[in-house]
């Protein structure tokens, strides 16, 4: 049985900077799949391992978890512990749902692209509701999750939370790097088997997401659970520096060696670095607004992005128009992650809470 003798560590060496990075990867991302619309090959595209966000974020989600529950977990419950993370994730789950949904049937440019089969699209909203996998909806390359396509790494991170209940919290430092070092290994070989990283979103590659969660949650994990804190004093810009140059280095063909490093060494490490730094004013203030943004922003853009695509193919357009078209897109996105947050999903999650706490105070 896992024991954890350390002591929680302070506050101001986990929530802001490390919040920081978490927006300023969701920005990436945001960003990286309106480019690769019009770059489909990886290496003429500025952000050409945009797609690693997604490893980043498990690692970053292995480290939150276990500052959060290593020591709270066997006090509150394995059951309490799934119903926070329900609240915490499933919201916002259920609202990329419903805007996607929306978006895939009402398209303005989609003419011809796809049919719409509601034989087909029904399940499909019921099964993204529930976070089932429904890989078959026409116009949606095979995703996963055809109306929200992110949602593939929240069903992974779903499956990792339950994996760490009920197993990596019982696990000894040892016995989990031990895990780690085999599933580093099998990050690797996935990896050279594909050429590349990017997979797992989709039906035909669905498998390869596994050794990616699995690295990368245990990762961030044993970086909380062996201290590995770099307490330092570069604040936020070293670790975004960091991070966006790890996302900016050039994609080429068959370079799954790179992007493993990237995976197994630097993200680790950049969360080592922003977890020991500390920001302060302004600074802060913007970690923290862009940390909350994150979830939403993943959560949410989808769907513009392929009404985007639908239209981009359609039109064509070029130069200045292209620039333009695309920098309001993604405004439009930030705008509306701030107002989802804002009105939706902290008030929902809030009332969640609170409904909790007064049921278990019922005599």
């Amino acid at each position: 049985m896992h024991t954890n003798t350390q002591q929680p560590l302070p506050k101001p060496y986990y929530f802001d900077v490390l919040d920081g990075l978490r927006g300023t990867a969701a920005i990436v991302i945001l960003v990286f799949h309106y480019l690769e619309m019009i770059y489909p090959n990886k290496a003429d595209n500025i952000l050409g391992h945009g797609f690693l966000a997604v490893d980043f974020f498990f690692c970053l989600s292995g480290f939150i978890i276990g500052f959060a529950y290593d020591k709270r977990l066997p006090q509150i419950g394995v059951k309490n512990f799934y119903i926070n993370r329900l609240i915490r994730l499933h919201p916002l789950v259920i609202l990329g749902t419903v805007i996607g949904a929306i978006g895939y049937i009402f398209n303005p440019f989609g003419d011809g692209d796809y049919i719409l089969e509601w034989k087909l699209i029904i399940p499909a909203f019921v099964g993204s509701l529930l976070i089932i996998p429904t890989p078959f909806l026409t116009g949606r390359a095979g995703a996963l999750f055809p109306y929200n396509t992110p949602a593939w790494s929240l069903f992974l991170e779903y499956l990792a939370n339950i994996v760490y209940a009920l197993v990596l919290i019982r696990l000894s430092k040892k016995w989990l790097l031990a895990l780690g070092a085999v599933c580093a290994i099998w990050l690797l070989h996935t990896a050279r088997s594909a050429g590349w990283l990017i997979n797992g979103w989709d039906g035909a590659t669905f498998l390869d997401g596994f050794p990616r969660v699995s690295f990368s949650f245990i990762a961030g994990l044993l970086i909380f659970r062996f201290n590995l804190i770099w307490k330092n004093k570069f604040g936020f810009l070293l670790p975004c520096v960091l991070l966006v140059g790890a996302f900016l280095y050039p994609h080429s063909l068959n370079d799954w060696f790179k992007e493993s490093l990237l995976v197994i060494v630097a993200f680790p490490l950049i969360i080592s670095i922003g977890a020991g730094a500390r920001v302060k004013g302004r600074m802060q203030s913007f970690c923290k607004l862009i940390g909350r943004l994150s979830y939403p922003i993943y959560m949410t853009h989808v769907t513009t992005v392929w009404i985007f695509t639908n239209y981009y193919n359609k039109y064509s357009p070029t130069g200045t128009k292209l620039a333009v078209i695309v920098s309001a897109f993604i405004i439009f996105n930030l705008i509306f992650a701030y107002i989802i947050v804002r009105f939706y999903d902290e008030p929902i999650r809030a009332w969640l809470t609170n409904k909790r706490k007064q049921k278990s105070i019922k005599p």
